[in-house]
């Protein structure tokens, strides 16, 4: 059996409680929870698993034909949303991964297609998540070709990059460095855009490795995302606060320092959450799987770009507290230079008053 797995990830910004949920959906849906077949219990630790539903088929019309697919979704507690296209062909027709594969190369002729599925999916979950909104126009998108054997496609360059123009043996190599296997009959090849399994076993396991991987990925860009927009606000309201009188400065400065703590206190837990998505313990080949799409999807590049931002807010927030602590200083240090001139004039004062001179 040959399959292709055409993925769309996308994130609501808020989390979502699926315990309630699930039990929400239970009446008309036939939701079910996400879980690993081949391994043991304790090899992979999954924090939350995800709620997980199955759509109608959809026909797509592309490439002159139709194509049935059955979309799958996946709903992650973090607040992503994953939209699978399911496109199988039981019968192993020769050239079908091929052809397809390189048809819908880049997810070319799906936009329409997912933006319905997103379209079904908020009015499935609108009435039990009342602030749900996905954004069509920001996700992740990876694509999966499945075959159960190992010698197809002949080569896999293609169809990793989507692409047939020959490359060079540099880039050839560099397609094909992030291959592993664990027998001798099966492979995984990771890229960017599209991955390969190739073996007679089931491959969901490693299916769900692949997209866990990319939801966290994905997650880490949409944070560090909100992080740009948050840090551009905060250096205006800054600006702002600068240009008010003293002591409304100090209550805008309070105000910022409320926002940038509770911006900080909420993102660095959304973050943890993330990091801890799942955790691969005893199973060795599924962690070298999972280490390497991580790798390969570059999540050390987009956690320290969320890790330096976090830590950008942090400094702005040392640094208003700072300005306030002087602030309040300095207010303190006149009080007290009134309260002694004070002082001296009542002592001026009676001093006058009780030696007869005119007060």
């Amino acid at each position: 059996m040959t399959s292709i797995r055409l993925y769309r990830i996308y994130d609501i910004g808020r989390d979502i409680d699926l315990a309630r949920l699930e039990t929400a959906l239970a009446d008309g849906y036939a939701a079910t929870r996400a879980g690993f077949v081949r391994v043991k219990p304790k090899s992979i630790v999954m924090g939350v698993p995800p709620l997980q539903l199955r759509l109608d088929p959809v026909t797509v019309t592309y490439g002159g034909r139709g194509h049935v697919m059955t979309p799958a979704v996946r709903i992650y507690d973090i607040g992503a949303i994953s939209l699978c296209f399911i496109l199988d062909e039981p019968e192993r027709a020769p050239g079908w991964l091929e052809e397809t594969g390189m048809l819908f190369s880049g997810q070319e002729g799906l936009s329409e297609a997912f933006d319905a599925c997103c379209v079904s999916v908020v009015a499935v979950l609108r009435p039990y998540l009342s602030y749900l909104v996905l954004d069509p126009t920001f996700f992740e998108d990876y694509t999966i070709y499945i075959t159960d054997r190992i010698d197809m496609p002949p080569d896999p360059v293609p169809l990793l990059v989507g692409e047939r123009t020959p490359l060079s043996p540099a880039m050839r190599e560099e397609v094909l460095k992030n291959s592993l296997s664990y027998g001798t009959d099966d492979r995984v090849i990771l890229a960017w855009d599209a991955a390969l399994i190739a073996g007679p076993e089931p491959a969901a396991d490693i299916l769900d490795l692949i997209e866990f991987a990319n939801v966290q990925v994905f997650e880490l860009r949409y944070y560090d995302r909100e992080l740009a927009r948050n840090m551009e606000k905060m250096y205006d309201d800054i600006e702002f606060a600068d240009r008010l009188p003293r002591f409304r400065r100090m209550r805008r400065y309070h105000a910022l320092m409320t926002d940038i703590m509770q911006t900080h206190a909420e993102i660095s837990e959304v973050i943890e959450k993330v990091n801890n998505l799942i955790k691969v313990t005893e199973d060795v080949y599924y962690a070298r799987v999972y280490e390497a799409a991580l790798r390969v999807f570059r999540s050390g590049q987009w956690s320290e770009s969320v890790t330096r931002k976090i830590e950008i807010i942090r400094e702005n927030y040392s640094m208003l507290s700072d300005e306030v602590r002087i602030q309040h200083s300095n207010f303190l240090e006149w009080i007290i230079i009134i309260l002694i001139a004070l002082e001296f004039g009542f002592a001026i004062w009676e001093f006058l008053a009780g030696s007869g001179l005119p007060v």
